[in-house]
């Protein structure tokens, strides 16, 4: 009789201690959230590298000279330059260029499409890539323009001012050791 009277005593304290964790757990959620929602706000106008690490860069003729390699930084945190991919056919036989950051643009609106024979695609026609911006802030489409919604966190590419050639005969980069 003993026995059972220490299981239920047993089982009845782990089930309130349960319960006890549980509401600790849920005042604990309840506050990240509330700093996780406070601190989101602050960093609306922030882009994550790790997305623009990869992004298409286009020149002003709307052709795809290269991707972002990689983003390098000074010791304070500032974005000092970009290394890019450029030349090579599936990453193979491709090279590396550093640019400084400040010459590349990023545009959220997608890439005007030209068909195949380089006339502008009318039906459907994509926004131009006229609405571009300088690093470190948004843009928005033109207006009227039927456009998919932009992500807050990454723009769509990176833009140029250099053709394929120009970037291919840049010295190339290398990380030194």
């Amino acid at each position: 009789m003993l026995a059972k009277y220490l299981a239920a005593g047993v089982a009845g304290s782990m089930l309130l201690a349960s319960a006890a964790f549980a509401a600790e757990t849920t005042t604990t959620d309840a506050a990240s959230k509330t700093q996780a929602s406070a601190t989101d706000t602050s960093f609306q106008d922030a882009w994550r590298a790790s997305k623009l690490v990869g992004l298409n860069v286009y020149n002003d003729q709307n052709e795809n000279v290269g991707s972002i390699n990689d983003l390098l930084m000074d010791k304070s945190g500032n974005i000092k330059a970009a290394v890019i991919s450029v030349g090579g056919f599936l990453g193979m036989g491709s090279r590396l260029v550093a640019l400084p950051y400040e010459k590349i643009k990023f545009s959220n609106a997608p890439v005007a499409y030209t068909g195949v024979s380089g006339a502008p695609n009318t039906a459907g026609a994509k926004p131009p890539m006229s609405s571009t911006t300088t690093t470190g802030s948004t843009a928005n489409p033109p207006a009227g323009a039927a456009t998919a919604k932009a992500n807050p966190w990454y723009p769509d590419h990176a833009m140029l001012n250099a053709t394929k050639d120009e970037l291919t005969n840049m010295p190339e980069f290398n990380y030194s050791e």
